[in-house]
């Protein structure tokens, strides 16, 4: 713009200043001292200052009008707006085509409403806002990954694509995991069985009959001898048998009457514990590996495989906000069934297992609980078994009929509880085997005596000055 058409540059001006409004009461308006060849000024953008020079010039110019436009509202008063970021280079000359100055035009987005906004939504958060070139730089420590999250959610609004995080999360960001295992199993079997037989090869008649196990035809007083309590082939010994036999000239009868009930109960309980860092995964076993012969697929060889077995877990904690604590948890405890085996060609049989599992995802505050899965089973299966016709007759049908029946009842239970721990000496640790001291000869060979004597041991500082109310600690029986 040339100074004969300052008149149309101070229109244009004027047309700015009414459109953007005039320069706010009380802002700083920025000087330019006459020889400077360079100044660095700042400009928020969609936001305006006013530069004044300390001489009179007849023509500006700026580099890059899509960063900054301008306009003037005198000879000696520049009026800047910030349209985009990023850095350009404004450009005065005085009436005879001399350089006043350079001045360096820096828009930046507008981080005076973000800090607002951020103080509102974060007001407990010590976060440093400053821009970078055309984006947002934020820095400081947040108290948990999702105000970090919120923040940075946020400063996409003002500078999307354009934020650089350099926060870090505090407080306790190691979390440790106790998981407890807890299964009861009970059974109770009933069965009243009766067995009836009849034998006679006397003259030229032959007779032989008989329902359960006396049921083979051979020698049916034989259990009365006090060797076995059953008859024929079968040597096993019965319990809760009882039986009565007699013979007349060549006839044989043997009774036999079984009456057993069985109960059992199992209880299972483990207690795994494991610490990992906020956002990394942590695994546990405690059991072993079992042996698998798994045939090749071309067939020309067996190859062992091994399948791990006994307790379980796999976690990963995320420190969410504060003490709140988001698991995602896999956790199973197995074991050998030896009562189930599969045999394969070549002679090899194996075992199969008993598991119980579960894997979810729960959210919870340092030492909350959670019971993350629960079972209750309850089995029941009866039998009963008779000789046609002959079972339904009252009261002497019961010779000639069997019943039993089976209940199992199991419950398990799986609760989480997760603790925020963090790192002390390794002289407040103690272990289980702490409290143990090797025998000595005497206290072996005259005493009998598998464990030493307990010392007196040394109290550690860190742990005695604590007040521990409650069970704690180990326990070794």
């Amino acid at each position: 713009m040339r100074s004969s058409s300052f008149l149309k540059a101070g229109l244009l001006g004027l047309a700015v200043f009414v459109l953007a409004g005039p320069p706010v009461v009380g802002q700083e308006i920025l000087k330019v001292a006459k020889g400077v060849t360079s100044r660095s000024i700042k400009v928020a953008m969609n936001r305006a200052v006013v530069m004044e020079s300390e001489v009179a010039f007849s023509e500006l110019s700026v580099a890059n009008p899509a960063i900054a436009d301008i306009a003037t509202l005198s000879d000696k008063t520049i009026y800047i707006l910030g349209k985009s970021p990023g850095r350009t280079t404004l450009t005065l000359l005085g009436p005879n085509g001399k350089l006043i100055t350079n001045v360096d035009v820096q828009v930046a987005p507008d981080i005076a409403e973000f800090k607002e906004r951020l103080q509102e939504i974060l007001p407990n958060e010590n976060i440093e806002v400053r821009t970078a070139n055309d984006g947002i730089v934020l820095s400081g420590q947040v108290s948990g990954k999702q105000k970090l999250s919120r923040a940075l959610e946020l400063g996409e609004r003002y500078a999307p694509g354009r934020v650089t995080n350099l926060m870090s999360v505090g407080g306790t960001q190691q979390v440790m995991l106790k998981v407890r295992f807890a299964e009861m199993q009970r059974s109770v079997t009933k069965s009243l069985t009766a067995s009836l037989g009849l034998n006679s090869t006397g003259g030229a008649v032959t007779l032989e009959g008989g329902n359960g196990v006396l049921a083979n035809g051979t020698n049916y007083t034989a259990f009365t001898d006090g060797n076995t309590a059953t008859l024929g082939a079968s040597t096993t010994q019965r319990i809760g048998a009882y039986g009565i036999g007699f013979s007349a000239g060549g006839v044989q009868m043997g009774l036999l009457l079984e009456a057993l009930e069985s109960k059992g109960m199992v209880r299972t309980l483990a207690e795994p514990n494991l610490v990992a860092i906020s956002g990394q995964q942590a695994k546990f076993l405690a059991g072993g590996e079992y042996p698998i012969p798994v045939a090749n697929a071309n067939g020309t060889g067996v190859t062992i495989q091994y399948k791990p077995f006994g307790v379980e877990l796999n976690f990963t904690p995320v420190v969410v906000d504060g003490n709140l604590i988001n698991l995602k948890i896999s956790a199973a405890v197995s074991s050998i069934d030896s009562t189930i085996t599969v045999a394969q060609n070549g002679g090899i049989s194996v075992n199969a297992f008993k598991r119980r599992e579960t894997s979810t995802t729960v959210e919870m505050r340092d030492g909350q609980s959670f019971a993350i899965a629960g079972l209750l089973q309850d089995d029941f299966n009866d039998l009963s078994a008779q000789v046609p016709w002959l079972g339904n007759i009252p009261i002497l049908g019961a010779l000639f009929r069997s019943s039993s029946f089976t209940r199992r009842q199991s419950e398990l239970v799986i609760i989480v509880t997760p603790h925020l721990v963090t790192p002390i000496k390794g002289e407040s640790l103690t272990l289980p085997t702490d409290r143990i001291r090797i025998p000595s000869e005497s206290e072996l060979f005259l005493l009998g005596k598998v464990a030493g004597k307990k010392g007196k041991g040394k109290a550690v500082s860190d742990v005695a000055t604590q007040n521990y109310k409650g069970s704690y600690g180990y326990v070794m029986e």
